[in-house]
C-alpha cells in the first residue's frame, strides 16, 4: 500500500515538473510570437497604406542589418555593443535625418538617436522604426503632453530610441560639437539622394503656389545654411537659395530648392522617397 501511494506521488511530481516545463515553454514560445507579430503587422501596415513596394523597399533596407542583435533586446553587452556596424544605405538615412528633426543624446560613453514625429506622422515614423528596429531595444511609444496653457489642446507624438552604440557615436561626433548640432566641412561628401530624401521627408515642406520645396534650416548658422546650399548645387546641380525666416525672432535662414530644380529632384530621390511624404514634393 505505501508503494502504491508512493508510486502516485512520484507519477504527481513528474506531471508536476512536465506542467512548469509546459508552461516556460509556453512563455517563450508566447513571446517570440508577439515579436514575429509585431512586425508582420508593422510590414503589413506599409503594404496596404503605402504600396508594396516602399515594403520592399523597407525589407531591402533591414536585410542589410542582418545578422546583428535579437530585436527588441533590452540591454547589449559591451561586445555586442562593438560588433555592430550601421549599413552605408542607413548611414546615408541617417545623414539625411540628422540634417532634419532627428535629436542625439551622448553619455560619457556613447550615443544614442532619437525619432519622433506628432502623431499626424505616426506612419512616418513607424516606417523608420521598421528600417531602425535592429538598433533599438523597444518599439515606438506614444506620448501624450500636457494641455497647451494657451489653447487647452493636447499634442501627441510617437516616438522610438535608438541602443547606446559606438557606431552611432562616430556619426554624432561628425555632426555635434559640445551637444550642438553642427554642420560637418565635408557635408558635400555625406549628403547622397536617398539622404536628401530622408531629409526632405524629415524636416521639408512643398510651397503649392511658388511650386518648389523649403527646407528647414532655422537651427543652423548662417556660414552653416550657405554650406549646405552650396552641397546641394554643386553635388545635385540644383539652384537652391536662401531666404529669412519671417515667422520667428532673430535671423534664420532656410533652403529653397526652387520649381525650376524640382523636376530633377524628383527624379533624382524617386525611388528613396518614403511615399506618405511624397507630397513634400507637390505630388
Amino acid at each position: 500500500m505505501k508503494n502504491l501511494k508512493l508510486k502516485r506521488a512520484k507519477t504527481l511530481h513528474l506531471k508536476n515538473d512536465n506542467l512548469k516545463i509546459a508552461s516556460i515553454l509556453l512563455f517563450y514560445i508566447g513571446g517570440l510570437l508577439l515579436i514575429i507579430i509585431s512586425h508582420v503587422y508593422d510590414y503589413l501596415g506599409i503594404i496596404l497604406l503605402h504600396g508594396y513596394e516602399t515594403y520592399l523597399n523597407c525589407v531591402h533596407i533591414a536585410l542589410l542589418s542582418v545578422p546583428l542583435i535579437t530585436p527588441n533586446k533590452m540591454l547589449l553587452t559591451k561586445a555586442e555593443k562593438k560588433a555592430i556596424v550601421i549599413p552605408s544605405k542607413l548611414q546615408n538615412i541617417l545623414v539625411g535625418l540628422i540634417l532634419g528633426d532627428l535629436s542625439c543624446v551622448k553619455n560619457r560613453a556613447n550615443a544614442r538617436f532619437r525619432f519622433k514625429q506628432s502623431t499626424i506622422h505616426e506612419d512616418y515614423l513607424r516606417l523608420l522604426y521598421s528600417i531602425f528596429y535592429l538598433f533599438c531595444g523597444s518599439g515606438p511609444k506614444i506620448n501624450h503632453a500636457k494641455p497647451h496653457p494657451k489653447t487647452g489642446k493636447v499634442y501627441s507624438s510617437i516616438e522610438f530610441t535608438t541602443y547606446r552604440l559606438p557606431c552611432l557615436t562616430e556619426l554624432y561626433n561628425l555632426f555635434y560639437i559640445n551637444n550642438v548640432k553642427v554642420i560637418p566641412r565635408n557635408i558635400a561628401d555625406l549628403l547622397t539622394p536617398i539622404g536628401l530624401a530622408y531629409w526632405i521627408a524629415d524636416d521639408g515642406s512643398w510651397n503649392a503656389p511658388g511650386r518648389y520645396v523649403v527646407l528647414c534650416t532655422d537651427s543652423f548658422t548662417l556660414g552653416e545654411v550657405e554650406l549646405l546650399i552650396t552641397a546641394l548645387n554643386t553635388k545635385f546641380l540644383f539652384n537652391c537659395y536662401k531666404v529669412k525666416n519671417g515667422n520667428k525672432k532673430g535671423t534664420q535662414y532656410r533652403i529653397v530648392i526652387p520649381a525650376v530644380s524640382v523636376p530633377r529632384l524628383r527624379e533624382l530621390i524617386a525611388d528613396d522617397m518614403p511615399c506618405m511624404m511624397k507630397y513634400k514634393l507637390g505630388q
